[in-house]
This record gives structure tokens, C-alpha cells and sequence, in this order.
């Protein structure tokens, strides 16, 4: 050949021709001769940049203006939900009547999605707070969190309601309560925490610490009352308890040393 550099081969493989003049797509930018040029014949791939062509809506009819490089089938489920006027299309409009309020979104849905932080409805694709971009910190409280507050406060003045139980049990049970209750207050070892006192002298300093404790700033009588029964019972049983230890030592004992 004696222009071997002239030309371009077509790039359709079943063709392969050396064109002098060749043609380029202007879809896929392609090489092809003049029989393999158009879109249909090399069965190009970007055809559909090229191929403009306006939707009809299936409803009413009406062409649908779709944006370059947008899939038409998306305008016109767009179409439909906005401005579509048949009676299906209304039907439904009636029905999913729940707009996303999130920016750029027009999903619609049958049910509220309200989001807890920020009191918005969104779609079931931005219901989640990440998803939205929620900004609601201090947004006040739910209706749930309302309610729960309001059977709290209810059961609170219900409980301010009911009678203390200890002014109305008689004032033999407040020594027996006590007495029971002290010894839960001492922990082993018992050298350590009785400093040197006795076990009566223990118990009773419990016994005080614990009437002490338990008794208000204004006493009322009947509280003064068990107070002062209570330490008569336990001045007594020290009372006894010194006067037996006494008793058995001086007690003469039987032993004798061979």
C-alpha cells in the first residue's frame, strides 16, 4: 500500500474495514465506517444520551419533561405522585398523604414517621436521626415520655396519701423492731467495733445509735414515749445481766485440790 497510514479500521468486530474516511460516534466515540455509524447498527451503549425522547404518563397521557442523563422512568413516578390528575393517581395521592420533610426527598408515606429528638415526619428511609441529619436535642419531651411522667406523679401523690405504717402500729412493737434490727448493725469482729464495752454495753449504745437515728427533729409525744420505753427495757436487761455475772462469781465453787 502506499498510504498505509491513511484511514481507521471500523470498530464493529464483525466488520473490521479500513475506511478512508472514516466516522466517529458522538455517543460512545466509537471508530466506524459509513455502514456502521448510526447507534442501531453498532448497537452503541450510550445511545440513550443521545436518544431524547419525552415519557407519557400511562395515566393521563401527558408528556413528562425529563432532565438530561435522568432516567425517564423515575420522572414519571414523580409526575404521578405530584401532578399526575387521573383518578387512580388521586386516589393514591389521598392515600399516602405523609410527605418526607427532609431536604430534597418527596417520598410520601401511608403512616407518620415522627422522629422522637426533633418532632419531624420523614420517610421510612430517613425515619433514623443519622439518616436526617436530626438537630433536635431540645426538643420537649414525647408523648410517651408525657405520659410516663404524668404515672409517675400519680402514683407519687397516691403514695404522700397513704398513712405512715410506724405511727400507727402500737409502741410495744418499737422496742421488739428495734432490738431485732441491732444486731444486723454489728459486723465481726466484735473486739474492734465494741471498743473495749461489754455485750450489754454494746447493745445498748446500738440500741441508742438507733434510736437516735431513726427519731426526727421534732419528736412527736407517742415517738418520745417509745423512746423512753425503749431504754427503760434495755437498762433493765443490762441491769439483769450485770447482776447474774455477779451472782455467778460470787458463787462459791465445790472444787477442792487434793
Amino acid at each position: 500500500m502506499e498510504f498505509p497510514d491513511l484511514g481507521a479500521h471500523c470498530s464493529e468486530p464483525s466488520c473490521q474495514r479500513l475506511d478512508f474516511l472514516p466516522l466517529k460516534c458522538d455517543a460512545c466515540s466509537g471508530i466506524f465506517c459509513a455502514d456502521h455509524v448510526a447507534y442501531a447498527q453498532h448497537h452503541c451503549g450510550s445511545a440513550y444520551q443521545k436518544d431524547i425522547q419525552v415519557p407519557v404518563c400511562p395515566l393521563c397521557n401527558v408528556p413528562v419533561p425529563v432532565a438530561r442523563g435522568e432516567p425517564p422512568d423515575r420522572a414519571v413516578g414523580e409526575h404521578i405522585d405530584r401532578d399526575c390528575r387521573s383518578d387512580p393517581a388521586q386516589q393514591k395521592r389521598k392515600i399516602f398523604t405523609n410527605k418526607c420533610e427532609r431536604s430534597g426527598c418527596r417520598q410520601r408515606e401511608m403512616m407518620k414517621l415522627t422522629c422522637e429528638r426533633c418532632g419531624r415526619n420523614f420517610c421510612i428511609k430517613h425515619r433514623h436521626p443519622l439518616d436526617h441529619d436530626c438537630s433536635g436535642e431540645g426538643h420537649p419531651t414525647s408523648k410517651a415520655g408525657l405520659a410516663a411522667i404524668s404515672r409517675s406523679q400519680g402514683l407519687a401523690s397516691s403514695a404522700s396519701t397513704i398513712p405512715s405504717p410506724s405511727r400507727t402500729l402500737p409502741s410495744s412493737t418499737s422496742p421488739s423492731r428495734a432490738t431485732t434490727q441491732s444486731p444486723s448493725r454489728t459486723v465481726p469482729p466484735v473486739i474492734t467495733l465494741q471498743n473495749g464495752l461489754s455485750e450489754d454495753e454494746a447493745l445498748q449504745r446500738a440500741l441508742e445509735l438507733s434510736l437516735a437515728e431513726t427519731k426526727p427533729q421534732i419528736p412527736s409525744s407517742q415517738e418520745e414515749e417509745d423512746l423512753a420505753l425503749a431504754q427503760a427495757l434495755s437498762a433493765s436487761e443490762a441491769e439483769y445481766q450485770r447482776q447474774q455475772a455477779q451472782s455467778r462469781s460470787l458463787k462459791p465453787s465445790n472444787c477442792s485440790l487434793c
